[in-house]
C-alpha cells in the first residue's frame, strides 16, 4: 500500500518495536509521515507512486528546503509545499485549480492558495482510511 520494499518495512518495524508506545500505532505513524505519503494525503498527487515521483524530481519543499527523498519523515508543524518554480508550470496551475479533490485527513492542514500544508499532529490508526490490522503485522514480524 505504501510502496515500501520488505527490507525498508522491516526497518520501520524495528524502529516501532523499540518505541515505548504500541508497536502497531508507531508503525502506522512512521508510514503515514513519509514525505511521499504526506504529499498524497494533501491531495498534491493522484497516487502514492505519483507523489513519490514528484518528490524524487524535486517539486516538493519541506520548511522551505527542497527534499527529494520520498522516505523523509515529516515532523509535526513542518510545512510541505510546492517549489515556487513548479507552481508556475502548467501542471502546478492545473493542480492549484483542482485542489481539494478529496478530503484531507484531520492530522494535516491544507493551504489551498499557497499549495502547501502542514502536519498538525501524529496520525492515529483511526485517521488511516484503510482497515489495517496492525496486530497481525506485529505478530508476523515478531518471529
Amino acid at each position: 500500500m505504501y510502496g515500501v520494499l520488505e527490507r525498508q518495512f522491516r526497518g520501520y518495524f524495528e524502529k516501532a518495536q523499540h518505541s515505548p508506545e504500541t508497536t502497531g500505532t508507531v508503525l502506522l505513524q512512521l508510514l503515514e509521515r513519509r514525505l511521499d505519503n504526506v504529499v498524497f494525503r494533501l491531495d498534491f498527487a493522484d497516487s502514492r507512486d505519483q507523489a513519490r515521483q514528484l518528490v524524487q524530481h524535486g517539486h516538493i519543499v519541506v520548511a522551505g528546503r527542497k527534499v527529494d527523498i520520498p522516505s523523509y519523515q515529516v515532523r509535526v508543524n513542518e510545512v510541505v509545499g510546492w517549489k515556487e518554480a513548479s507552481r508556475e508550470r502548467e501542471f502546478g496551475k492545473v493542480l492549484a485549480a483542482a485542489i481539494p479533490r478529496k478530503t484531507v485527513p484531520s492530522w494535516l492542514s491544507l493551504e489551498k492558495g499557497s499549495l502547501s500544508g502542514s502536519v498538525l499532529r501524529f496520525p492515529e490508526p483511526s485517521d488511516v482510511d484503510s482497515a489495517i490490522d496492525t496486530r497481525m503485522i506485529v505478530e508476523y514480524y515478531s518471529k
